[in-house]
This record gives C-alpha cells, sequence and structure tokens, in this order.
C-alpha cells in the first residue's frame, strides 16, 4: 500500500499537544507522510496560549504550492487559519487543486476557533470567511461550541446537536458534529450528510484533564484515512478509536489541559530494535 501525502493547514503550537504539532503525530502513527503550511506561530502550553502571531498569506500559499507541486496531495487538514485574508487565499488554492485533477482531494476542515484552554484563535472576520472553506471541504468537524457559532442555533443536548448538524450540512455538504461539549458519561458524534442523512457513533467518555489537542487529531486521522481511500464513515470510526486510544495513553504532563498520547504508549523503533 502507498503512503498517503497529508498536507496539513494549521497553526503551531509550542506545547506539542494541537496544531500542526498533533498533526504530523496522527499522520504519522496512521501512515502517511505529513506535509506541513503553517498559519500561525502560538506560545502556548497546558495552561493556556500566551501569544499568537499569524503568518502572512502569501507565505501560507508558498508552503502549499512548494508541497503539492513535488510531493502532491492525497488528502487535506485545515485547521487553524490565522486570519480572513488566508482563510480567503486557502479557499481559492484548494479550488484550483481541485480543478487541476481528474477527481476532488479529500479536504477536512476542522473551524477552529477557540483553545481547549479559551483562548480565541480566530477572529469573527476569519470566522465569517469560514463558509468559503466549508465550500471546499469533504467534511468540517465543528463541536457544540463551533457549531453554535456556525449555525445561530441551541445545542443542549443530542436532538439539538442533530438538527445543527442538519441546518449546516445543508449549506456545506458533510457535517461531523461532535458533542464533547455535551454532559453525559457517553460521547456523541453525529455524521450529517447535505440529505440529512446521519449517522451515530458512540463511546464512552474518559474522565481526563489530557484532552488538549482532540479535535486536531480527529480531524488529521479522518484526513490521513481518506487519503488510504477508506470510505467516510469507517473514517471516522477509525479516527474515533485512534483518539480514545491516544487519551487513554496521556503522558500526564503540564498542569492544565495535557498531550494526549499519540504514540498509543509503544516505541516503535524500541519493538524494531528488540527483533533485530
Amino acid at each position: 500500500m502507498s503512503v498517503p501525502r497529508i498536507l496539513i493547514i494549521a497553526g503551531s503550537d509550542s506545547g506539542g499537544g494541537a496544531g500542526i504539532q498533533a498533526d504530523i503525530k496522527t499522520v504519522t502513527m496512521l501512515g502517511g507522510h505529513a506535509m506541513t503550511a503553517i498559519t500561525a506561530i502560538t506560545a502556548q502550553n497546558t495552561l493556556g496560549v500566551q501569544a499568537v502571531m499569524p503568518v502572512p498569506a502569501e507565505m501560507v500559499l508558498a508552503q502549499i504550492d512548494s508541497v503539492v507541486g513535488d510531493l502532491g496531495v492525497d488528502a487535506v487538514k485545515i485547521g487553524m487559519i490565522g486570519s480572513a485574508e488566508t482563510a480567503n487565499a486557502i479557499a481559492d488554492r484548494l479550488k484550483r487543486l481541485d480543478a487541476d485533477r481528474s477527481w476532488p482531494v479529500p479536504t477536512v476542515f476542522d473551524p477552529v476557533m477557540v483553545a481547549t484552554s479559551g483562548a480565541a484563535l480566530a477572529d469573527p472576520e476569519t470566522i465569517a470567511v469560514f463558509r468559503r472553506l466549508q465550500e471546499v471541504a469533504t467534511v468540517i468537524t465543528p463541536n457544540v461550541p463551533e457549531l453554535i457559532a456556525l449555525t445561530g442555533m441551541n445545542v443542549t443536548n443530542a436532538d439539538e446537536q442533530f438538527l445543527a448538524a442538519e441546518s449546516l450540512a445543508c449549506q456545506t455538504g458533510y457535517v461531523l458534529a461532535k458533542g464533547g461539549h455535551l454532559e453525559g458519561g457517553r460521547i456523541l458524534d453525529i455524521l450529517v450528510d447535505s440529505d440529512g442523512r446521519s449517522q451515530h457513533f458512540e463511546s464512552d467518555s474518559i474522565e481526563s484533564r489530557h484532552t488538549h489537542g482532540t479535535g486536531c487529531t480527529l480531524a488529521s486521522a479522518i484526513a490521513t484515512l481518506l487519503g488510504r481511500r477508506v470510505d467516510l464513515p469507517e473514517a471516522v470510526r477509525q479516527a474515533r478509536a485512534f483518539v480514545h486510544s491516544a487519551i487513554a495513553a496521556a503522558p500526564g504532563f503540564g498542569s492544565g489541559h495535557g498531550p494526549m498520547g499519540h504514540a498509543l504508549g509503544v516505541v516503535p523503533f524500541d519493538l524494531i530494535h528488540r527483533k533485530d
């Protein structure tokens, strides 16, 4: 099986728990080759975000063109954008990418607005341009606060979660509405298409403060699996299983919302070395 080439368009997390760092770990663990276009540099740790510096839009495009022109791309993951100008530029570039190919590049858009710590990672002008990125995405993966912001609807239970996802899917296509912010001992994520058809994915919740980067990890996992030509519902199922395992394997770093254990408690080189 060939190695899928996954282009990650997202911000950098200096603490290594979310953003580009979590994306690279996820893509690597799931058998892909991670390529990056960094949209913003953040100074952050498990306690919060101390500073954010957006990367100019022209530099973001230069990164995209550099890797796509030489290495090619099998799937795209979009996370933190950085600015409205960058969001517009990315949407234009991805539309051209699809036009240059005989089949659309699978694209997963995680509409990042707020960090786990509560720090804002997108201003209102950038959020207003999200609609253009939704139009080029195969699937978008909003959590409950993001779903509320994108639809203006109340989301306090599973029924409202579905209705909001259905409303958003009518405008965009597939929506994976994540239910981790809703109360209850189980997590329900709902995949809805533009015709209102839905599939439910449910799992036990793990009580842990080490959940920083779950959204980034899930979206990157789905993108990697789509790049391997796994169909979307199965990609969601496997991606959720990976996130669940990574939370369970968290190393316990930091005093706040700590990083997950993307390596799942295993050092692959040690296993290979022992066999030798």
